[in-house]
């Protein structure tokens, strides 16, 4: 595949429930209660049970190495979090991922990342550069 500056990448969706954050907190070894607990979270101010900060950059770490054809093509990822992936019980909810190609040089493809959750912008200054 050729990139080009400008160009639109297509969307990728991952749905998230909450068997999902217990599963990865079992990988992760992070039991915080704000991600499995309801009572819990909204005892300390949250909506409800939020997804792992990191969870939702593996998932946006997954589209890249997609993108790139593989994860040994990427050579730069990062992001900050800017608000929370809320997750309800007995739901999923969608964490939507696009990218538009900001730079080609050189052999390496620079994309600008947007993550949404129901339409919120979960992460800020989403980047990633990759080989091709």
């Amino acid at each position: 595949m050729s990139f080009d500056v400008g160009q639109e990448l297509a969307p990728q969706t991952f749905a998230i429930n909450r068997a999902k954050l217990v599963a990865y907190a079992n990988a992760s070894g992070d039991q915080n209660p704000i991600h499995q607990n309801e009572d819990f979270a909204k005892s300390v101010g949250l909506e409800n049970v939020i997804a792992h900060g990191m969870f939702t950059m593996a998932l946006a770490g997954r589209y890249v190495s997609d993108v790139a054809k593989g994860s040994e093509k990427v050579r730069e990822f990062s992001a900050r979090f800017t608000k929370p992936v809320v997750v309800p019980a007995d739901t999923e909810v969608e964490l939507v991922i696009s990218a538009k190609v900001s730079s080609v040089e050189a052999g390496l493809v620079k994309i600008d990342i947007t993550a949404l959750c129901n339409e919120v912008k979960v992460l800020g200054m989403a980047k990633a550069t990759f080989s091709v």
